[in-house]
Order: C-alpha cells, then sequence, then structure tokens
C-alpha cells in the first residue's frame, strides 16, 4: 500500500469506479473523459434506452465508450447486462464466458432511471441467479422495492428484509453488491454478511443527507435514487467508508442528466460527480482522519472482490483548494440547455488531483 509522504499530499494506487453511467451518445463524448482521467476501470451501467440485453449489444457500447477516449488515456469499460423477466440465461452464459459481460444488473422495475424493463419479481429470474452462482458471476443491485405503499425512505430497509436476504438464502455462493447504500440498515445487513456481498458508497451519501433537497426550495441537484436519507444514515456511511472493511469500495454512481431534464417538473434523479468523486472522497476521508485508508477503499477492494489485478499506476492528491465550475457545457451541445451541473458546483474542495505527479511505476 502507497503510503503519504507528507500530510499535504498523498499518493494512491490508482482507483476504479464500480458503478458509473456514462450515457450515450454527444454525452457520452463529454462524460467518458471525465472518469478516465482519474479511473482505469469502470463497471459501466446498462440502462440505457433500450437497455442493454445482448452481448452484441454491448460490445457495440463498448466500442462507442472506447471511441469517446481522448489519446493516451487508458481506460478498460467493464460491462454490464440489464436483467430482465425474459432474459435468456444463454446471454449470460456467453457474455460471461467471453469475458463480455463482467457482471449483470437487478433493476427493479421503474424503481430509478430507464428501468421500466427491468425486473418485475426476483422469483421470475431464479433461472438466471442460479446461472450466475453457478458461473461466477456477480449481481448487482439497485435495491429498492416499488410498492407505493413504502414511504420512499424506507425502501431501501424494506427491500433488504423483504428481497435481499431471501434472495441470499436460497442462493448463499451467490457474489452480491448492493450498489450506493444510503441507510444504516444496509451497512449493518453487509456487514453480517462479508462472505457473499459487498457494497458500493457514492461520494454524494457521503457528504448530503436529505436536507440537502429542501435548502431554500426543491434543490433538484441533490435529487437521487435512493434518495439521501437522515443524517445518522449519513454519520453510518462514513464510518462505513473509511472502516477499512473489504466488504466496502467506491462506486461513483455518477448519472449525467442534461440541465433541461433537471430542472423540469419532474426532474431526473441522478448527481453528475465524476469530474470531482476522488476530490470529494478525499474531503471526507480527511475530515474523518482515515487518509491512510483511502487507497484501500478507492483502489484495492473493489478489484479483489471481482477478482482483478490491482493497476499498477499511482496518482496524487495535494492539499491545494480549489473551485468546483459551476456547469459543464458538452462538446456537442445543440442548445444552451445542453450543460452538466456537477456535485459541489461552485464549493471549494480542498484536495486537487496533480497527474504530473502520476506514476507508472509498478510494484
Amino acid at each position: 500500500m502507497a503510503s503519504n509522504s507528507s500530510p499535504e499530499k498523498i499518493t494512491i494506487r490508482q482507483p476504479d469506479d464500480w458503478h458509473v453511467h456514462l450515457r450515450d451518445g454527444f454525452v457520452l463524448d463529454t462524460v467518458v473523459p471525465m472518469t478516465a482521467r482519474v479511473f482505469r476501470r469502470a463497471i459501466v451501467m446498462p440502462n440505457l434506452s433500450p437497455p442493454i440485453t445482448s452481448v452484441d449489444n454491448a460490445i457495440s457500447y463498448r466500442q462507442r465508450i472506447l471511441a469517446s477516449l481522448p489519446s493516451g488515456l487508458s481506460f478498460t469499460p467493464l460491462m454490464t447486462v440489464y436483467l430482465q423477466d425474459n432474459l435468456s440465461r444463454e446471454v449470460l452464459l456467453r457474455g460471461f464466458s467471453e469475458g463480455v459481460f463482467t457482471a449483470a444488473k437487478l433493476y427493479p422495475v421503474n424503481a430509478t432511471t430507464n428501468s421500466a424493463q427491468g425486473v418485475s419479481d426476483i422469483r421470475k429470474i431464479d433461472s438466471l441467479l442460479e446461472t450466475m452462482e453457478n458461473i461466477g458471476m456477480p449481481l448487482l443491485i439497485h435495491g429498492e422495492v416499488i410498492d407505493s405503499s413504502v414511504d420512499i425512505f424506507d425502501r431501501e430497509a424494506v427491500f433488504i428484509d423483504r428481497h435481499l436476504q431471501p434472495l441470499l438464502n436460497r442462493y448463499p455462493n451467490l457474489r452480491v453488491v448492493l450498489e450506493h447504500i444510503t441507510t444504516e440498515h444496509a451497512v449493518q445487513f453487509v456487514e453480517s454478511n462479508l462472505s457473499t456481498i459487498a457494497a458500493t458508497i457514492t461520494p454524494h451519501h457521503l457528504h448530503i443527507n436529505r436536507n440537502a433537497m429542501f435548502d431554500g426550495g426543491f434543490r433538484s441537484d441533490f435529487y437521487c435514487l435512493p434518495v439521501a436519507k437522515r443524517e445518522r444514515h449519513r454519520l453510518a456511511l462514513r464510518r462505513a467508508a473509511t472502516s477499512g472493511k473489504p466488504c466496502f469500495f467506491l462506486g461513483t454512481d455518477s448519472a449525467p442528466h442534461l440541465r433541461a431534464f433537471k430542472e423540469s417538473s419532474c426532474g431526473c434523479a441522478g448527481i453528475f460527480n465524476s469530474p470531482y468523486a476522488l476530490e470529494s472522497y478525499a474531503e471526507v476521508f480527511d475530515q474523518e482522519g482515515a487518509l491512510d485508508r483511502l487507497e484501500a477503499f478507492a483502489s484495492e477492494f473493489g478489484p479483489e472482490f471481482y477478482g482483478l489485478p490491482l493497476n499498477s499506476r499511482f496518482l496524487t492528491l495535494v492539499r491545494t483548494p480549489q473551485i468546483v465550475p459551476s456547469k459543464f457545457k458538452l462538446d456537442k451541445g445543440l442548445d444552451s440547455c445542453d450543460y452538466l451541473v456537477p456535485f459541489h458546483a461552485g464549493e471549494s474542495l480542498r484536495w486537487s488531483l496533480d497527474l504530473n505527479l502520476a506514476s507508472n511505476l509498478s510494484i
């Protein structure tokens, strides 16, 4: 593990993002370089429109991602398949055996963006889950119930008790990532099932609680799914992320939306954090007195869960304040609303990434 050379800078192994939305089209061309600038690999979400439900579609999408990379950047998109009630197990078998699919994503129907074609009942995909358990293919879960009688702030906890625990009982050897956890209940559940389950934690859920959405009016830039919860849950997530426990690792859930879709009568859920995600995490670990644990959370625990080698390149963060831009204009946008507002827009972050100090040496 790399060590801090001084309190004013920290050098860590290059991280990976184990949960990111890259979108498609001209949005893809803008956001891919922002992820690839920092992260060597990324688990790419399949909830496009239409979703990625075949091996050939995943290959085509991967090619579009790679085509959007600036020259000189080394980046590997790790593709996922969008689970559906009627998805053929042969799609999983072929995609996983050929190295196209790294994992499969379970979206409950209508739980979040572009999930209308997701899974209506987990029992309907039992044959897919059995196949995944047998071949060692990880299951990535958006863990919320879609029952309208359940309060939106309780949907993660209810999903865990109603669906996730029974799923693990049926498939005890299935490797599961409960993504973008938001509650103390999720933290405790993952900690108690260490042999088979892990969780990703976003930077925004470490920084904000649900009050942020209503500060001076409805703040759509802080609206995401799962929604941010009470302060005690935010503090539980900070303890988990900085705990040094390998069941918790980095996953930004960076989810860009054009301004017209965020500022509307039905604003889209998602927080675009990839441009300054690593600096955002560093801020939290610094505040918690745990900078020495940032590297493991960002760069080691994820690869270990997925059975992938650690990256050989290193990056350096320096304690130099920077102001996050208020917006990013899309490279090929068509009108004045074609821009993205990043997490921390207009705020000062105390850490900056110094790519000039990056090292390509392996240990």
